[in-house]
């Protein structure tokens, strides 16, 4: 069983959400570890599950994706066959950069970039709307983003190990 991060496994952590790209040599100077016990730690950290993976973030604008949408989605039932054809759809289109299972009036919500307002228009027509497993979608644009981060608060009582079966992946 994984134990909870200590002082120095939660700066590990830290400093790897502020520069991913960090080598082990500049990580272990900052965390105040020498480079091969830094490395073991940042090996334990990854195979116990506290660290994912590591990701590049793209501009969405910059790539032609300027269009942000949040959609609440509403099932017409939650059947297994209903909700596997949803989860499909969510899978295998690239639009849809996160679909969380929600509680409350709405069943998912969806985080889903575009192109324009017709990429939308047409991926929620052609796509999304043409399920029958969708009873509803409502959407809401992004009109300014106050602020992104990826970075969680690596806090002191960060205490019960990663379920590495779950959320993360």
């Amino acid at each position: 069983m994984a134990r909870p991060p200590d002082r120095l496994d939660r700066r590990i952590l830290e400093e790897l959400q502020l520069d991913a790209r960090i080598t082990n040599q500049e990580l272990a100077k900052r965390v105040g570890l020498s480079p091969a016990p830094c490395w073991r730690r940042l090996k334990r950290l990854e195979s116990e599950g506290f660290i994912s993976g590591y990701a590049t973030l793209l501009c969405a604008p910059a790539i032609g994706l300027p269009i942000q949408a949040y959609a609440l989605v509403t099932l017409e039932n939650h059947h297994p066959q209903t909700v596997e054809q949803f989860d499909l759809l969510v899978r295998q289109r690239p639009e849809v950069l996160e679909c969380h299972s929600m509680s409350g009036a709405n069943d998912y919500l969806l985080r889903i970039v575009a192109a324009g307002m017709e990429a939308y228009e047409r991926f929620l027509s052609t796509h999304v709307l043409q399920l029958s497993a969708v009873r509803s979608v409502n959407t809401s644009f992004v009109l300014r983003t106050k602020k992104f981060t990826t970075r969680l608060p690596v806090v002191e009582q960060l205490g019960s190990c990663p379920d590495t079966s779950s959320r993360c992946s």
